[in-house]
């Protein structure tokens, strides 16, 4: 259960609630030349990640400073060369964004604009690499948190790697969440930040790349600061050294994020407890009279879209307010053409706090009391 000292719980998709003990870990200062945090934080931090993400040889991992989008900028300005050609599968604010830095770099680009609730036609993705042959790497949102929609990364990947192409997927709400091996799936770039699965605290993401492709990286890069392979080769070079000043607290509380994810079983053991909270929100929500935006066989155990009350008495932030003197906090929705709030159940969330939401959320539903249909405030 997440802790009491908490003023609320964040039902977000990150920043999100974390517990105690990571929080203490940013208790104590840490300077950035000692080799007490470069080498036993930072250095075990970047192995860990590459062990999470896969059991195949050939990976490395990058730290950036900022947040998760920087950490995504600095991948796309940094791997595709200048004659070389992105392919975005955008179903959601955060494809669009992917695209919108694409277009801010000048990096020759295709935005596949699906729509917000749709995920990409596997036949049209085969035409697409086919008919553009300048096409050389594939970006993809894995959990797209506009909606809560989980992408079908396998089969995309494959699709990508049998055309020849580079494989960036964008996994910062899924990473840590939801168990896949990128060795085995063919992802040459993954992205994630320090905020979301992991159960972290903002300040840093990092990138989990194919070792002799980000080699090839150097002097690419449309930025200093954001330079991914300047950055890996200063960590390589100098045993976990920062090029810029290291985010110390937010790098020493992840390395305790990441021994908890361990005590608790790992990835896998995390998913089940992530998959459990959803399936009971989504089952109490249905009870109370909500319907989820998408179909279930789309849905992410990340977080949830659903529809707003059709009653003219429903205010999102009358309805907010409420739940948050009563302990939680909610997401609005994202949903351009839709009428949504968003409810994440990823951080310190335990099942017990998902049946203490429904309780609150129950007893925050004022639209349905005869005083609200009548005008009076309730």
């Amino acid at each position: 259960m997440a802790n009491s000292e908490n003023q609320y719980l964040l039902l977000t998709p990150g920043p999100l609630t974390t517990t105690r003990t990571v929080r203490e870990a940013m208790l104590q200062d840490w300077c950035t030349w000692d080799d007490d945090y470069n080498v036993d934080v930072v250095q075990q931090i970047r192995q860990q990640l590459v062990e999470i993400a896969t059991s195949h040889s050939g990976y490395t991992s990058v730290l950036m400073q900022g947040s998760g989008t920087a950490s995504v900028e600095a991948t796309l300005g940094s791997v595709i060369p200048a004659d070389g050609k992105l392919l975005v599968i955008n179903n959601g604010a955060y494809g669009a964004r992917i695209a919108q830095i694409a277009q801010v770099l000048n990096i020759p680009h295709q935005n596949w604009d699906l729509g917000e609730i749709s995920q990409p036609d596997l036949n049209v993705l085969d035409q697409r690499l086919r008919d553009d042959s300048d096409i050389t790497h594939v970006a993809m949102v894995h959990c797209e948190t506009t909606t809560g929609m989980l992408n079908p990364v396998e089969s995309v990947a494959q699709r990508v790697k049998a055309a020849g192409k580079v494989m960036i997927l964008d996994a910062m709400s899924s990473f840590g969440g939801i168990p896949m091996d990128i060795g085995a799936l063919g992802i040459d770039f993954l992205i994630s930040s320090a905020n979301k699965c992991i159960q972290g605290v903002p300040g840093f993401g990092f990138v989990i790349a194919r070792s002799a492709l980000l080699a090839g990286c150097q002097g690419r890069a449309r930025s200093v600061s954001l330079d991914l392979y300047d950055q890996w080769q200063c960590m390589e070079v100098n045993h976990g050294k920062w090029r810029f000043t290291s985010p110390t607290h937010t790098v020493r509380a992840f390395a305790q994020a990441l021994t908890e994810l361990a005590q608790e079983g790992g990835v896998s053991a995390r998913h089940q407890r992530y998959h459990t909270n959803q399936t009971m929100l989504v089952a109490g929500m249905q009870k109370l009279g909500f319907s989820c935006l998408l179909d279930e066989a789309l849905h992410s155990p990340i977080i949830t879209s659903f529809y707003s009350p059709e009653s003219p008495s429903y205010n999102f932030k009358r309805f907010y307010d409420r739940l948050k003197a009563r302990g939680f906090v909610i997401y609005p929705g994202k949903v351009s053409d839709a009428d949504c709030f968003r409810i994440g159940n990823i951080g310190d969330v335990h099942p017990v706090d998902i049946e203490r939401l429904l309780k609150a959320i129950a007893d925050s539903m004022y639209w349905t009391t005869e005083a609200a249909e009548t005008g009076v405030q309730a």
